[in-house]
């Protein structure tokens, strides 16, 4: 009688995946051919293509409850815990079991899917957006560019942004926009020199500082030794004063009547809307506008702007 000799299954370290053999094919074939496969239903007549899609969704849904079995009862297993994190770093596992919603995102990626599919419309109308945190199902973020260049703009994209992330991402019930991050304007030291004659170098007096209280801006014609003159508005925010030329960046329209924010440090625009730092008129409405900043200096309680270097 003869006899058969069983040979254990050679011993593999716990986390080592499984090489596919010569004959077995890769992943990526496998994906082409179920690519092929569902485009093939296409071109299927009605009946033939429901029945095959009903099929489809059947072994899917098998594959879901089997898979889920298996996750849930390794995760309870606290030996076999290990191997299952293993398995769930290795991509090809991570991307079949995120196709059955096994497993999930965490918020911060799902939310950047999400704005991934909508940022080529904010851009079709100059914007778009960044992400930077999420809090208690809150999505703070940053719009970026400007669509027309009118404040209606941003309230188009704020809303097409709120929809994408509420309906799609479901721990996120809310939107935050944050103030775009001012950069510095830098000022050339040699403009802020004063000379022996300061009339002769471009500096005009602007009136008493003491004219201009702490929120208040005031708008003034200046006008230079050497003819050259400027319509400039001076604005005070917490003491510190800010000189610039009276046109908006947008088009150019006078920012006489601007709303001061002491509480943010802002000027906005009273034609369209369009919001600066006070501080270095980098425009936080749309980045990469800025209002024109023009030297500036108190000296003996007088306030001096140089329209002319």
């Amino acid at each position: 009688m003869s006899t058969t000799t069983r040979v254990a299954p050679t011993a593999r370290p716990v986390g080592s995946a499984a090489q596919p053999s010569e004959s077995e094919p890769d992943f990526e074939t496998l994906a082409k051919r179920v690519d092929a496969a569902i485009a093939a239903l296409a071109d299927l007549d009605d009946g033939p293509r429901s029945v095959a899609e009903e099929v489809k969704a059947a072994i899917e849904a098998v594959h879901r409850v089997g898979l889920t079995t298996m996750v849930r009862r390794m995760r309870a297993d606290a030996a076999a815990r290990p191997v299952l994190f293993d398995l769930v770093d290795d991509p090809v596992v991570h991307l079949l079991l995120s196709l059955h919603g096994i497993v999930r995102p965490d918020p911060m990626t799902h939310a950047n899917r999400v704005l991934a599919e909508v940022r080529p419309q904010l851009q079709s109308h100059g914007g778009d957006v960044s992400l930077i945190r999420i809090e208690d199902g809150i999505a703070f973020v940053r719009l970026e560019g400007a669509c027309n260049g009118c404040s209606m703009s941003s309230v188009t994209l704020r809303s097409l942004v709120e929809s994408a992330l509420v309906d799609n991402v479901p721990s996120v019930t809310g939107l935050e926009v944050l103030p775009n991050q001012p950069s510095p304007t830098l000022i050339p030291l040699e403009a802020l020199r004063v000379g022996p004659d300061p009339a002769s170098e471009g500096w005009v007096s602007a009136g008493p500082a003491g004219a201009v209280s702490d929120g208040q801006l005031v708008a003034r014609n200046l006008a230079s030794s050497s003819g050259a003159s400027a319509d400039v508005i001076v604005v005070n925010v917490g003491q510190r004063f800010s000189a610039y030329r009276n046109e908006c960046a947008h088009e150019g329209l006078p920012m006489d009547n601007a709303v001061v924010d002491t509480a943010n440090g802002t000027l906005t625009c009273p034609w369209h809307g369009f919001c600066y730092d006070a501080g270095s008129g980098e425009c936080l409405s749309a980045p990469g506008a800025q209002l024109e900043q023009l030297p500036i200096r108190i000296d003996s309680g007088e306030i001096w702007v140089r329209v002319a270097v």
